[in-house]
């Protein structure tokens, strides 16, 4: 029975306490004893946890008669992005829903954000102090969190658009860190004792969030102008292949899920790479001299191209995923998954940090060596920093498009160094991974 399929042998409340707190140390005892496959607890019932790369195909593959990926299994979202954006659709809500949101991140609408990518990393780095010691992270999420403003929000200036950026980080903060992440993962804290308990502050900067969203789209609504080349407008204009435009509350979720998505996952992601760059000389040589190549500077769609660019951008992915597991897959019948037998309603989930941390996949794991990614093309289910199947980042191009031309203007105006030399460690920031301590850097 899947129950049985190698069972940490640890009290539940245990192994949720240590997945909320030391995900990385839970994973890795893990791992060493079953570097296949092994049941864990530490949601709200047992989850089957795929490191395999053919389990983790039959998985992503199998008929959703078998296998299927029901958007209410994400619920440790719904605090924040609520249930109705891409994250909590079942079924044919969900298809319908990417096919709305996916055109917003492909095509020549990426090449109209490589100019605002380009113009706002210079911004935030022109207005550091030059050997003033500043967090990379905080550097990225200022950017990523610019970019998705105005991206997607299309809010440039204005009183509303400086609410809202201090309301997000804000509300997002609450569950950033390990103690705070807690209440996602423990449904039964999530109460409000007040303005000034922690769940109560988290709420009480969601409504204030909530209104200034509404308020936001009420004015699109009244005043649409389809010449505006924002996601939200484009969401606005958008109908399904019924006719159907979407809600006002549809549209909410579905910004605050592009948010959650796209601004702390893609600011991480930077913030690593900068920490690798800076600690590996030889690769930062290739780069800097990848980049002089370019003779365009604002052929943004060959930037994004360039190979050198993209395995370092790959290996970042690869060495710290900010996503340790795909979205959870429920079993609708009896299957077989890799000689194991799982009952019906098993959940079921590949698990994104181990597979990138194989040995037989990837010799010297924990070193970083992009070159691994110009000797070999790995599978999407050896290499799957988005997820894969129907569950698929749906702004996975943008993410991967924002940390390319980031990372290009940055490497080509800016030269940085790293203040502290020591080993930075992954840590919980919600429901991702981010470096413990911060990385400590400079432009000198």
């Amino acid at each position: 029975m899947s129950r049985l399929i190698n069972p940490i042998q640890t009290l539940p409340f245990i192994q949720k306490i240590r997945w909320a707190l030391n995900p990385i140390g839970y994973l890795e005892k893990a791992g060493q004893k079953y570097p296949d496959i092994f049941t864990a607890n530490v949601f709200s019932r047992n989850s089957v946890f795929v490191v395999d790369p053919q389990g983790i195909q039959q998985v992503l593959t199998s008929d959703r008669k078998q296998l299927s990926a029901p958007g209410g299994a994400n619920g440790i979202l719904k605090p924040v992005v609520g249930s109705y954006s891409v994250f909590g659709l079942d079924g044919d809500l969900h298809r319908k829903r990417r096919q709305i949101v996916m055109p917003a991140f492909h095509g020549a609408r990426l090449q109209t954000y490589g100019q605002l990518i380009f113009d706002l990393t210079k911004k935030v780095f022109d207005n550091l102090k030059p050997n003033q010691t500043f967090l990379a992270r905080n550097i990225t999420q200022e950017i990523s969190l610019e970019v998705i403003l105005q991206a997607v929000f299309g809010l440039y200036e204005g009183d509303r658009r400086q609410k809202l950026k201090q309301l997000l980080t804000t509300m997002l903060d609450n569950t950033a860190t390990p103690l705070g992440a807690i209440y996602l993962f423990f449904p039964a804290l999530q109460k409000d004792l007040g303005a000034w308990s922690p769940w109560g502050k988290f709420l009480r900067k969601r409504q204030q969030v909530d209104k200034i969203l509404y308020a936001e789209i009420a004015d699109r609504r009244a005043n649409h102008d389809p010449n505006r080349t924002d996601i939200l407008s484009m969401l606005l204009s958008s109908v399904d292949e019924d006719g159907q435009g979407m809600t006002d509350q549809e549209l909410r979720d579905e910004l605050l899920g592009l948010l959650v998505a796209g601004h702390e996952t893609t600011a991480t992601a930077m913030a690593w790479a900068l920490y690798w760059i800076q600690r590996s000389p030889k690769v930062k040589e290739k780069l800097l001299a990848e980049l002089k190549t370019v003779s365009n500077p604002s052929d943004w769609t060959g930037i994004f191209k360039l190979p050198y660019l993209t395995a370092v951008c790959n290996e970042t992915l690869r060495i710290h995923p900010v996503a340790m597991l795909t979205f959870p897959r429920l079993t609708e019948e009896p299957i077989e998954l890799l000689g194991h037998k799982l009952d019906t309603h098993t959940v079921v989930q590949a698990c994104i940090y181990l597979l990138h941390h194989r040995e037989d996949l990837y010799p010297n794991a924990d070193q970083f060596q992009p070159e691994r990614f110009l000797d070999r093309q790995f599978s999407p289910y050896e290499f799957m920093p988005f997820g894969g199947g129907a569950r698929r980042c749906v702004g996975e191009a943008l993410a991967q498009f924002e940390m390319k031309i980031v990372l290009a203007t940055i490497l080509s105006h800016y030269n940085l160094e790293l203040r502290e030399d020591k080993p930075v460690k992954p840590q919980r920031k919600g429901v991702t991974l981010s470096p413990k301590g911060g990385i400590k850097i400079a432009v000198v």
